[in-house]
C-alpha cells in the first residue's frame, strides 16, 4: 500500500509509546479517527504531535461555538491555504456534523446558503491575509477561544500536510464521490456530535509557564494548547544558522500573505540557503517543496525528527504572524518573499 506521506517516513503508530499512544487514544475517542496521517506525520517529532493535536482538540472540538460553524472556518482556512486534503477532510466533517447540504454547496464551490456560514467562511479565507480579519469577527465575543484557536491550528495543520502529506484523502481519490463523503461523514457522526469536555488534552502538554497564552485565550484551555504549539514549533529555529533565522524573519514580516509566484522564483536558492528556503516555503507555499528541496538541505545529523521540526517552525512563523493580524492592529508592507536581504538585515 502506497504511503500518504512525502519527504518522511514516521513511525508506524502500532509501535507508539507513552504519549504518542496517548494522543492517539485520545483522538480515536474524540476526533473519531485513531490514526489520522495529519498528526502521525508529526510523531517523528513527538514534542510537536500533543500541543497540535491539543490546540484542534480544544477549539474546534472542545472549544466555544457551533462545531458546523468552526467546520466552515477550517474549510475556509484550508481553501485559502491551497490545502486539498484538509478540504477533502472538512467537507467529509461537515457531513459529520448533519449538515449535508452544506457540506456539498462548499464542494461544488458554492457559498453557504447560510448568511451567518457565509461570514465565517469568508472571514476565515481572509484570515492568512495578515491584518485584514480583525475585529469584528462574525460570531459572538464568547466564542473566540473557539474560533480563533480553530484558525491558527489550521494555518499551523495545513502547512504540515501540504508539505508532508500526500493529496488523497482516501484511496484513489474516492472522497471526490459524494456518496462517498456522505458515508465517511456518516461513520464519524457520532464522534463529531459527541459533548467533549474541555481541558482533557492539557494533561499531555509540557507546562509552557504563566503568562504565554493569548489575551483572546486567556483562562480557556485553548491559551495553554496554543503557547505549548508555539514553544514546540519555534524550537526548530535552532536548526537554521543566525542569519538564515533573521533572513527568514525579515522576509515574513514584508508578506501580504498572497500566494508567491512560480517565477521568478522568490524563494532564496536551494543551493546556498537550503534551509531558509525549506523554512519559507513551509510558511508562504508548503505544497511546493519539492525532493530537490529536501535533498539540498539534508545531511547525515538531518533525521525525519529535524525536517518535520524545521516544517513546524516555518509553518509556525505564518502562524504568528496571522495570530498578531487577528489580535491586534498591525502595520504591513505589502510584500511578497523574495528571498534577498532587506535593506534592514544589511544595514
Amino acid at each position: 500500500m502506497p504511503t500518504p506521506f512525502r519527504h518522511t517516513d514516521p513511525p508506524p503508530p502500532k509501535t507508539a509509546t507513552g504519549r504518542v499512544a496517548e494522543v492517539y487514544a485520545q483522538m480515536a475517542r474524540d476526533f473519531g479517527i485513531a490514526e489520522p496521517s495529519t498528526f502521525v506525520v508529526l510523531s517523528s517529532a513527538p514534542a510537536l504531535l500533543a500541543p497540535a493535536w491539543a490546540l484542534m482538540r480544544e477549539s474546534l472540538i472542545a472549544g466555544p461555538g457551533d462545531r458546523t460553524g468552526k467546520e466552515v472556518a477550517a474549510f475556509g482556512v484550508s481553501s485559502a491555504n491551497k490545502c486539498p486534503f484538509c478540504v477533502d477532510a472538512h467537507t467529509v466533517l461537515l457531513h459529520a456534523t448533519g449538515d449535508h447540504a452544506l457540506a456539498e454547496r462548499l464542494a461544488r464551490g458554492l457559498e453557504p446558503a447560510d448568511e451567518r456560514h457565509a461570514r465565517v467562511l469568508n472571514w476565515a479565507r481572509r484570515t492568512r491575509e495578515p491584518g485584514t480579519a480583525r475585529e469584528p469577527y462574525p460570531f459572538p465575543r464568547e466564542e473566540v477561544p473557539g474560533y480563533l484557536g480553530t484558525v491558527l491550528a489550521f494555518h499551523f495543520i495545513n502547512r504540515v500536510v501540504s508539505a508532508l502529506v500526500t493529496e488523497n484523502l482516501l484511496p484513489a481519490d474516492a472522497q471526490r464521490l459524494r456518496p462517498v463523503r456522505s458515508l465517511a461523514g456518516r461513520s464519524l457522526s457520532r464522534a463529531v456530535r459527541r459533548v467533549a469536555a474541555p481541558g482533557a488534552a492539557l494533561p499531555l502538554l509540557d507546562d509552557p509557564g504563566p503568562g504565554s497564552a493569548p489575551e483572546w485565550a486567556a483562562g480557556t484551555p485553548v491559551g495553554p494548547a496554543y503557547a505549548a504549539l508555539r514553544t514546540a514549533a519555534t524550537s526548530g529555529a535552532g536548526l537554521l544558522d543566525t542569519d538564515d533565522q533573521a533572513l527568514v524573519r525579515h522576509t515574513l514580516d514584508a508578506w501580504d500573505g498572497s500566494h508567491p509566484p512560480l517565477a521568478p522564483d522568490p524563494f532564496p536558492d536551494r543551493r546556498t540557503r537550503p534551509g531558509a528556503r525549506l523554512a519559507l516555503l513551509a510558511a508562504c507555499a508548503p505544497y511546493r517543496i519539492t525532493d530537490a528541496d529536501v535533498a539540498a538541505w539534508r545531511r547525515p545529523e538531518h533525521t525525519d525528527h529535524c525536517l518535520v521540526h524545521l516544517v513546524a517552525y516555518g509553518a509556525f512563523a505564518a502562524v504568528d504572524l496571522v495570530e498578531r493580524g487577528l489580535s491586534a492592529p498591525v502595520a504591513r508592507t505589502s510584500a511578497r518573499p523574495t528571498g534577498r536581504p532587506t535593506a534592514k538585515e544589511t544595514s
